[in-house]
This record gives structure tokens, C-alpha cells and sequence, in this order.
């Protein structure tokens, strides 16, 4: 490769050591089990320089054939305004194919989104934070081997695609928590280690008291551990994930890519992203 091109190439584990020293750059806190989980789930590519460092990644997590989602997006800050980050994303559309598409962009990032199709649907508001001593709730259960079946359908309902390998992945690296009403589940949650500490989501629930009462699950056994939570800003929870310890760090536009024949995409009416439940 000649001095000072860039290679685009698929990402594989070979390539994770230099993600996580990419992503620290960026101050994100992701460990190597975390870029791990995130492959584990999905397809992507890697840019590289003539020294085989890694200069830039992003990683497709598809959701059956429903959707995907795109995360993961660094480009060094070194290689930034020469179209690595238009490079990359071709190749995530291409691993796409024809599926419907959601992102969280930054202020940076938005134009390129916007020019390639993507329209904002909302906005994600991170909050984390050394959690405040709670109350354990009422009504909210540790999920059981059984349950995952349920589980799988009503988070089909609420995020309108197939997440069943990433709920998988969450019942083996984390735990599951879940509401019933006569029998049938009809809200869950997930806490896994992530970062500096642990991160809560996805949060499917159909009215902010359920959705604060299945984090709260998981808070109140965690007095002062450092606790991450991303919800959408119109799930009206953010005052109270401050007022429980949690402090708004940032946050970035979500946005959504519509399949060609114009098909709205569903989304849930409570739902806390674990920053995509992946990033």
C-alpha cells in the first residue's frame, strides 16, 4: 500500500486492540469485551493506514431483515475532512443492503447522514452517573430461562424488528428484568457491564412508571456503582434519572434511513437505548 493511503477493510477480531485505543481517543469507555460484544452481533469495516493502525471503524448490526443499525462510526482525528468517514459508511450501506437504517449521529457526523438519506426522529439524551441509594420497587422480577420467548416478541413489538440475537447475547452477558400483568410479561430490561461500570437498556415498557421501576430494579441493589442509561428525550424520565444520581453526559440525534418504498418505521413509546444497546 502506498505511504499515506488509507485501506478499508472488513472488521474482524485481529482489529479490536486498535479500536479500543481509537475509541479512547474519543474518550468513549468501551472495553475490549464490549467492542467484542458489538462484533460478536454484527458485520463492519475498518480503515487502515500504510502502518496497519486503524484509523477508522463502523459496524452494521442487523436486526433480521427488518432493519439495522449503524454504530460505532470513529474516524481519527488526523484523517478527519479527507471522505474516510463517507468511505466507511459506503461500506456499511453496502453490508446493509436494502434494510431500513437508524443511527445516533453527533453535530459532526449530521450532515453526512442527512446527504445520504437519513432524517432525525428524535433525540437521545445520555445520562450516567454514581446511582443514589433507592427503594426496591414492587412488581418487577428477575426474568427467567422461560421468558425469553416473551421477551423476544414484545421487543418485536415495541422496536418493530427482530432483536432476538442481541437479547441472547444480553440474557448471557447481563441479567433480565420483567413486569407481568396476570401472567404475561408486558415490560423488560436489561442491565450488562459496560465502560466505567454497568449500562441499563434497552427499557421496553409502555408508561414511564414501569420504565422507572424496572432501572430502579436494577439501581437498588447498587448504591454509588456508576450506572449509565440513553433514553429518548420524549420518554419524560430524564429529570428523574438525574434526580436518582444519573446526570445528563451528552446525548445525539437519532436518526432514521426509510427503506425505498417508503414504509414508516415503528418505534416504542418508552424505550431507553443502552447507547443502541451496543455502543
Amino acid at each position: 500500500m502506498p505511504q499515506g493511503e488509507i485501506e478499508i477493510q472488513d472488521f474482524g477480531p485481529d482489529h479490536i486492540e486498535g479500536a479500543v485505543a481509537l475509541s479512547r481517543q474519543e474518550k468513549w469507555p468501551h472495553r475490549p469485551q464490549d467492542w467484542q460484544m458489538a462484533l460478536q452481533l454484527s458485520s463492519g469495516a475498518v480503515a487502515l493506514d500504510d502502518e496497519g493502525r486503524v484509523t477508522g471503524t463502523i459496524l452494521v448490526t442487523p436486526y433480521g431483515a427488518d432493519c439495522a443499525m449503524i454504530n460505532m462510526v470513529i474516524v481519527d482525528r488526523n484523517e478527519r475532512g479527507k471522505g474516510l468517514g463517507r468511505r466507511l459508511m459506503d461500506q456499511a450501506l453496502a453490508l446493509a443492503g436494502d434494510r431500513p437504517l437508524r443511527l445516533v449521529a453527533t453535530t459532526d457526523g449530521m450532515p453526512l447522514y442527512q446527504k445520504l438519506g437519513f432524517v432525525p426522529s428524535g433525540t437521545i439524551l445520555q445520562h450516567q452517573g454514581t446511582v443514589a441509594q433507592l427503594v426496591a420497587p414492587d412488581g418487577v422480577e428477575a426474568a427467567r430461562i422461560d421468558d425469553l420467548s416473551d421477551i423476544k416478541a414484545l421487543d418485536r413489538e415495541a422496536y418493530g424488528a427482530d432483536r432476538e440475537a442481541l437479547i441472547d447475547a444480553l440474557a448471557e452477558h447481563g441479567q433480565l428484568a420483567v413486569i407481568r400483568r396476570n401472567g404475561a410479561i408486558e415490560a423488560y430490561a436489561a442491565i450488562r457491564p459496560f465502560g466505567r461500570g454497568e449500562v441499563i437498556g434497552p427499557v421496553i415498557a409502555g408508561s414511564a412508571a414501569h420504565a422507572k421501576a424496572l432501572i430502579s430494579f436494577f439501581a437498588a441493589p447498587r448504591p454509588g456503582a456508576f450506572l449509565r442509561v440513553d433514553t429518548d428525550s420524549r420518554t419524560g424520565i430524564a429529570g428523574w434519572l438525574e434526580d436518582i444520581g444519573l446526570a445528563h453526559a451528552g446525548g445525539g440525534v437519532a436518526m432514521d434511513r426509510p427503506p425505498k418504498t417508503g414504509a414508516e418505521q415503528t418505534r416504542p413509546k418508552v424505550y431507553a437505548l443502552a447507547n443502541q444497546a451496543l455502543g
